[in-house]
Order: structure tokens, then sequence, then C-alpha cells
């Protein structure tokens, strides 16, 4: 059998091992260590802004500790974008509130301003006003954040950035991870880079970022002894989790390039098969990072039938995420929306994205690919 192409693993720099082994060297090995607070800074300075940066276990965390920050308890509601992975929704659960989820509109697969505003006005009428908007940049494409701030003002919801997908793409020149009252990153393995497992938390607000870390330090207050006001979690990033993360910053802006130019691969190889159709960037105020090249499938030929056929020849590719509100875990919560992801769903697939992929890789890949359809 060929070799595996995966869908997008782990690739490594050169600094990587180097900041791991000064971890193990000066036995800096627990949480927190000086290239925690470098990973920091790195991620600050590359974003911009004038935000600030808590390095946490994972985004789910980050989006955990946003909500505490923001006062969701039990019997609230946070508005979610229905199109995404479980870890967006999963953090209202988390504490006791319900997810009201919002459809995608077709230009960038992300969540929908005219259905945003309708959830709003609704969910105000029955008199529970959300407490905030998660709103999620799909596979690094930028969402319509000119559009979905102002509703956000307008109504005084706080917006939670999911930017775990896309760090390194833009709206409008401006780093996504910045448009938030808090943003949160992914560090996960299959992330444009990885700290093996890791997060953050962003914002401007440096008062809500040092609260993060106090929360995610067991919330131990200042004293000689074991004492604890609040309710705390261990979440912050090891040392050794930053130093890889800190290398993997080195060579951030390459993996970008790299991804963009696996799509822009695809986009040409397969520019004479109607049935397969691109979500491009809608106009050139975005720019995403193309964490992962996907299509939709036209036609006779499903995307299962792709999906099964490359898998024969050890190809990784994936379906779309499969909407929050047909998710068993979430029946009966409310959802606001047209069909717009449920068609995304069944119609579109992820092919093999990562910066590690060897141009015979994806020779092999449009060379399966062609010969389906042909």
């Amino acid at each position: 059998m060929n070799d595996k192409i995966w869908l997008s693993s782990p690739h490594m720099g050169e600094s990587e091992f180097e900041n791991v082994k000064e971890a193990f060297e000066t036995n800096w090995i627990a949480p927190l260590g000086p290239h925690v607070d470098g990973f920091e800074r790195d991620l600050a300075s590359f974003l911009g802004e004038g935000v600030h940066v808590a390095a946490l276990s994972s985004g789910t965390a980050a989006l955990h500790l946003a909500l505490i920050l923001l006062g969701v308890g039990a019997g609230d509601e946070v508005i979610c974008q229905s199109m995404t992975f479980s870890a967006s929704a999963n953090p209202i659960a988390y504490q006791g509130a319900t997810p009201v989820f919002v459809d995608s509109e077709e230009e960038t697969w992300n969540m929908s301003p005219e259905h945003l505003e309708a959830a709003i006005q609704d969910r105000m009428a029955k008199g529970k006003k959300p407490k905030a908007i998660i709103v999620v940049h799909l596979y690094g494409m930028p969402a319509q954040m000119d559009c979905i701030i102002p509703i956000a003002d307008r109504y005084e919801i706080p917006v939670v950035e999911d930017a775990a997908e896309a760090l390194g793409s833009s709206y409008k020149g401006q780093k996504l991870g910045t448009f938030g009252a808090m943003s949160i990153l992914s560090f996960n393995g299959n992330k444009i880079i990885t700290t093996s497992g890791g997060g953050a938390l962003v914002s401007k607000n440096e008062e809500w970022i040092r609260k993060s870390r106090f929360l995610a330090t067991q919330a131990r207050d200042a004293a000689p002894h074991y004492q604890h006001s609040h309710i705390g979690y261990n979440y912050r990033m090891s040392n050794v989790c930053a130093g890889i993360g800190r290398g993997q910053m080195e060579v951030l802006t390459q993996r970008v390039a790299k991804r963009r130019s696996n799509y822009t691969f695809y986009k040409e190889a397969f520019a004479n098969i109607e049935a397969i159709r691109f979500a491009d960037e809608p106009t050139e105020d975005y720019y995403s990072n193309r964490w992962l090249s996907t299509v939709l499938i036209e036609g006779a030929i499903t995307r299962e039938d792709i999906r099964l056929h490359l898998e024969k020849d050890n190809i990784e590719t994936r379906p779309l995420w499969k909407p929050m509100h047909l998710q068993p875990i979430f029946a009966g919560v409310p959802f606001y929306g047209d069909g717009t992801s449920e068609r995304l769903f069944e119609k579109g697939l992820c092919l093999p994205s990562g910066s590690n992929l060897a141009e015979a890789d994806l020779e092999r890949v449009a060379a399966q690919l062609k010969g389906l359809f042909q």
C-alpha cells in the first residue's frame, strides 16, 4: 500500500527541539516558565492591535475561560455558529448555559449576519437576551466581521472570536483573533502551527487576560499556603509545549504560504472538473490561511464517493463539519437558519492540506480524484 497522506499533520521547524532541550536542561518542565512568557509575547507581537495573550492548555480551555469572564452561567443563552467543531459549543454547556445556533452564509460559510440578527431579536422577544456571540472563522476563512461586529454592538452583546483555525488569516488587513472582545486560538496537532496540544486566550483587555491566568492556575490566592477564593482550573500551558510553540512561530508565515499554495494547486488541477467547486475569498478584503483546502461536490459523484475512493489509496480526507444543530447532544436547542450549513455538510470535503505535503503527494491526490471523474 502507498504511504499515508494525512489531512493535516504536524510540521516541525528547526528551533522546536532546541527549545524543548533547553527546557529539559534547565528543568523547566512543569507549567509556566520562560518559554510560556516568550510564546505569549510572540503571539501578541504577531497579532498586533495592542492585544494581550494567555497561553493555555487548549483552545477549548480558552473559550471556557472567555465565557466565565463574561459572566455566562446557568440558564443563560449564548449564540454560536452552527457549522463548527463541537469545541466551539461545548464550553457553553460547561457553564450550564444553552447554545443558540445560527446558520452560515454562502460566501464564507461562516455565521450569517442576517440570521444572527434574527436570532438576537427573537431571543430578546422571548425575554432571553444572549450573553455572548461565538463566531468562527471556518477553515481559516474570515467571517463577515464588518457586518457581525456592528450587529453585536447595536444589541450590546460581546463577541468571542473563535480563531482556532485562523491564525495567520486577516480581514481588511487586520489579523483574525483581534476583532472580538475576546478571541481564542488553538495549537492542536492538526492546526497551522502546533504546540502538541495547546491554545490561547486573546484580548485587548489586559485585566481579563490577567484574570484568565489566575483562573487557569487553579485560582490560587496570594498566600504562603494554598488558599482559594474562586473555583479554578488547570488550564495553563507547560513550558515544554510553549517551547515548541516559539519554534513554530518562526515558521508561521512559511506554513501559511505553503497551505495557500496547496489550495492554488488543487484549484488549477481541477479547473476542468465542473462538479468540483472551491470556496474562494469573496473579495481582496479576505485573506485566508487556507488551513484546510475545502471543496463542494456537485453532481452524480458524491463527496462520500470521493472520500472512500481516496481512502483506498491511503489518502485521508474528511467531510466538512457537521452542523451543531444536527448533533444528537444538542437536539432540541434553538436554531436560526435556512439550511445552508446542512447543504454544505452534505456536499463538502476537506482535501489533504498539510504544509509538509510534497509535490508528489499533491500529484497523487489529484491523479486519484481525476481518475474517479474520468
